[in-house]
């Protein structure tokens, strides 16, 4: 399970050029990497991640779950 404070803790490492590991972390793999190589799309993708770094951890979370259940099944 994803947690939402360590989601925050590595959005915070784009302020020193990290960009993109919040992403990572949640499963966002492509714009993991965009992030990553556009230092967070010039800052602006890393300034409106705050707001969505809930619902991607929300996100990641539920799919966890889902295959877990589909992986029980089959």
């Amino acid at each position: 399970m994803k947690s939402t404070p360590v989601a925050y803790l590595l959005l915070l490492l784009g302020l020193v050029g990290f960009c993109g590991l919040h992403r990572f972390y949640t499963g966002r793999f492509k714009t993991g990497l965009l992030w990553l190589l556009t230092l967070g799309l010039l800052g602006i993708g890393q300034i409106i991640d705050i707001f969505l770094v809930p619902s991607m951890v929300r996100e990641a979370n539920l799919e966890h779950r889902v295959d877990n259940l589909e992986s029980r099944r089959g």
